[in-house]
């Protein structure tokens, strides 16, 4: 092997602070490649540490640099939660951050004299202080955060139970609405108000179908991104898993949302008292860097028949009133009602405006309208529907 990347990789492998970052892909097929005995050995180590870079964008820096600002080591979980960490673990972690901005600049050139061959599949890379830009990351760990909640903005329960990014979570932002304006500035007021540390509430966007409830809390969590918020969203029939979400991370210095959508209970559901105990503030249910945004097409969201209001409880009003008020519980309360024919269609100009459709304005009404009608209902989703069918 050639010197430059014997010595590289020895270094390398010398890392204790970001230990684990050295059992990811990346760095398993850079262990082979060299460590190769023979050409055609480094040959293929090569092409697979050069299909996984091309795995994650095609460029070896930028592949580095996210690997190490995902790591969760002794050296970010203290800075994260203000400790004074001791002087050996910054000595090693500088020095291993610099070993790692060396490998993060290799070239394809670098690895000619390793196997021997004039043409290399080829990568992108850069000279990069990964040091200064980790250091830069810690120092406003509440915006940037740490681990998986660096790369990414919004996550799911696992059925196991645990928190995994969402891949490919929708990137809707505020500026592709039409109408609405007053009902989302609230949910964005709130939201700044949770950033900025001031009291902020639990909110519950209800009304009809096809609104745009939960594509504005969406948006809101890509919206505040950049200024440490994350989403976390929960199935209903996950919500006895809410005190466990709420525990991993409440000591975290980024702020959450606790996204459930679609939100209805049926008479006597077990995850109705779960809620209810969040929504009032229960310690094993909440976290003071968390926030529950939920949405309905109800406003009281416990489904209950005339038959369960005249059932045989002994104290049926108060029964009644405990069914009826969950939706009170919520700090704020946000209606999206169906819009009307003159918001309906202010919409589809907006959307055939912004998707370059040529049509009459009066054509454009009637057959707007026609399609509304054929559905049942007017609405946002309606609208985004009859742009799509013209285009």
């Amino acid at each position: 092997m050639s010197n430059k990347i014997k010595d590289l990789y020895f270094r390398l492998c010398m890392s204790s602070v970001f230990i684990n970052v050295l059992k990811r892909p990346l760095f398993e097929s850079f262990s082979n490649l060299a460590c190769a005995a023979e050409k055609d050995e480094a040959i293929k180590a090569y092409a697979s540490f050069v299909s996984e870079i091309y795995k994650n964008g095609a460029s070896l820096t930028d592949y580095v640099c996210r690997l190490i600002f995902e790591d969760e080591n002794v050296y970010v979980k203290s800075r994260a939660h203000s400790k004074t960490v001791n002087k050996n673990i910054v000595d090693s972690l500088k020095h291993e951050l610099e070993c790692f901005s060396e490998f993060a600049s290799l070239t394809p050139d670098d690895f000619k004299q390793l196997t021997g061959c004039e043409y290399l599949s080829p990568f992108d890379s850069k000279r990069a202080d990964i040091y200064k830009l980790y250091e830069k990351r810690i120092k406003n760990i509440d915006k940037f955060g740490y681990g998986i909640f660096s790369s990414y903005g919004m996550f799911r329960l696992s059925d196991n139970k645990e928190i995994e990014p969402i891949i490919s979570a929708d990137k809707i932002s505020m500026s592709s609405f039409v109408g609405y304006e007053e009902e989302r500035s609230k949910v964005v007021a709130n939201t700044k108000a949770f950033i900025e540390g001031r009291p902020a509430a639990n909110t519950l966007l209800c009304g009809d179908a096809g609104t745009g409830k939960s594509s504005t809390v969406k948006a809101v969590a890509n919206m505040f991104f950049d200024e440490g918020i994350r989403l976390i969203e929960l199935r209903k029939d996950q919500l006895s898993a809410l005190p466990s979400v709420m525990a991993k991370i409440s000591e975290n210095p980024l702020k959450f949302i606790i996204f459930i959508d679609d939100l209805s209970f049926n008479q006597n559901d077990d995850n109705f008292s779960m809620l209810k105990a969040a929504l009032e503030g229960s310690a094993s249910a909440t976290a003071d860097n968390a926030v529950i945004y939920a949405t309905s097409n109800r406003r009281h969201i416990i489904k209950e028949s005339f038959g369960e209001r005249d059932g045989d409880d002994v104290h049926r009003n108060d029964t009644v009133q405990e069914t009826l008020s969950l939706s009170e519980r919520f700090g704020l309360t946000v209606l999206f009602q169906k819009p009307d024919k003159k918001l309906y269609l202010e919409i589809v100009h907006e959307l055939a405006g912004r998707n370059n459709i040529q049509k009459d304005k009066n054509e454009l009404d009637i057959e707007a309208e026609a399609f509304a009608l054929r559905r049942g209902n007017r609405s946002a989703r309606c609208a985004e529907q009859f742009i799509e069918s013209l285009m």
